[in-house]
């Protein structure tokens, strides 16, 4: 029988299961997705009821299972998502989605006993106000739903209730409560003065690191059980394990985001920037993040041009950079897409392409994109000193993405990685006592170096 570490790793669509052995490669995946349910005023969220239903069923018969030995699991999922659960250990109320609003007056409300509004933001690191402030889903219960609010006895991150429904330990640890909570007051290391005013700290369990983990004996065997990660946080920990140089790293998807986990000063000065947000290390050590939303932008231009010139959909894919067209493109450079999910004060009103070729366009697009990754990338970075960027995601493949990012860096060092499992393995990693060594990315993770290319006459 081959010993295996199990991970739960639950997106917002798909919830996957992986099997790692030693050497973390994967020997088994299963993944599933389920329709959302609606909360009592009709917004979409997680069927806990099913979640649970399939972390038990997958568990239990992989424990039956002759070929793997499982010595340990833990959990990656999304953030910004908690589980309100009474005496016996049942959920009180639905899992709020953050996408759902915060009602006005609650956020009013909030700041007249806790403002000013910009100090406060830049204490607990957040830029946006609203569930994705999951502190906030507290302040609001208490004030709205008091009777709710009185059944509850702990308030667990989502990873933790994963870890709760296999343990009975209720338990909080950095990762979760970093994300953009509005829990946590970032200088003071510690949980703001306003969770301890409205007594939260009662329901919020005993903070652990996020290495921490549980030896039990679960149907017969003992297994040591992790106390979950966020998601985020877990996609970068394989990196900061085994890379021993200071480095940003672009995890690249519908969401950009640019994570300097080095930085001496994580707290954005602009509190409007809804885009700068922060998360903390596994060791309450603060990342400081800048988010684009690239691949959406991308997703919706590239339809445009594919109806604009008659190429099939998947035609994108095949363009590879051309220096000749890049050089024609930024000879009289101009802005020439007005986008649809970003604000850039450089965008013309209307998207003006006087091109007649497809690749032409895409080259536009890409270079345009990437001048809004630059600036992105370089709000993460700040004043630090730092080197090396590491790209993972689906733009690690795109061609021109990678070779514009060298070429307008060419001061830092750059890399590639095939990341597919990435919160997944972050998770397994996180649990283990494995020491990791430069050479685990190249072995795990396809790493690529990058150089710039030449400039012509």
């Amino acid at each position: 029988m081959k010993n295996v570490t199990a991970v739960f790793d639950i997106g917002k669509t798909n919830k996957k299961f992986f099997l790692f052995d030693k050497d973390f490669k994967e020997v088994h995946k299963e993944y599933i997705s389920f329709d959302e349910i609606e909360d009592e005023d009709g917004h979409p969220t997680e069927n806990l009821i099913a979640l649970q239903k399939w972390l038990k069923d997958v568990f239990n018969r992989i424990l039956k299972a002759e070929q793997f030995k499982v010595k340990a699991i833990n959990f990656s999922t999304y953030g910004a998502s908690f589980v309100h659960i009474d005496e016996e250990g049942n959920p009180v109320t639905p899992l709020y989605n953050y996408t759902k609003a915060l009602p006005e007056d609650i956020i009013t409300s909030f700041f007249e006993e806790y403002g000013p509004k910009e100090d406060f933001l830049k204490q607990t690191g957040c830029a946006d106000l609203s569930m994705l402030n999951s502190g906030l889903q507290l302040y609001w219960l208490k004030k709205t739903k008091p009777e709710v609010f009185n059944k509850i006895k702990y308030s667990l991150h989502l990873p933790q209730y994963l870890s709760y429904v296999f343990t009975g330990v209720p338990l909080s640890e950095y990762t979760s409560i970093g994300c953009h909570t509005a829990l946590w007051d970032y200088q003071a290391k510690d949980y703001h003065p306003w969770v301890y005013k409205e007594g939260l700290n009662k329901i919020l369990p005993p903070i652990v690191s996020t290495e921490t983990s549980i030896n039990m004996n679960y149907n017969g065997n003992r297994i040591k059980i992790g106390v979950g990660i966020h998601d985020s946080s877990a996609a970068l920990l394989p990196y900061v394990r085994s890379i021993n140089k200071k480095f940003v790293l672009i995890s690249t998807g519908t969401w950009s985001i640019a994570f300097n986990p080095f930085t001496e000063n994580p707290i954005s000065e602009d509190t409007n920037d809804r885009d700068a947000i922060n998360y903390m290390r596994i060791n309450g050590k603060p990342v400081k993040a800048s988010r684009l939303f690239l691949g959406n932008e991308y997703k919706i231009q590239v339809e445009k041009l594919n109806k604009r010139y008659g190429v099939d959909e998947d035609y994108h894919r095949k363009v590879k950079f051309n220096y000749d067209t890049y050089l024609e493109i930024v000879k009289d450079f101009k802005h020439a897409f007005k986008w649809e999910g970003l604000i850039d004060e450089d965008m013309p009103e209307q998207t003006q392409l006087a091109y007649t070729e497809y690749d032409h366009a895409y080259h536009q697009l890409m270079t345009e994109l990437v001048l809004l990754q630059i600036k992105c990338v370089k709000k993460a970075i700040g004043n630090d000193d730092i080197t090396r960027l590491y790209v993972d995601g689906g733009f690690s493949d795109n061609d021109l993405y990678i070779k514009l990012l060298s070429h307008y860096f060419r001061d830092k060092k750059l890399r590639t990685t095939q990341a597919s499992l990435g919160s997944a393995l972050g998770a397994a990693i996180s649990i283990s006592d494995t020491r990791l060594n430069s050479k685990f990315l190249k072995k795990n993770y396809a790493l690529k170096k990058h150089v710039p290319f030449i400039i012509g006459d």
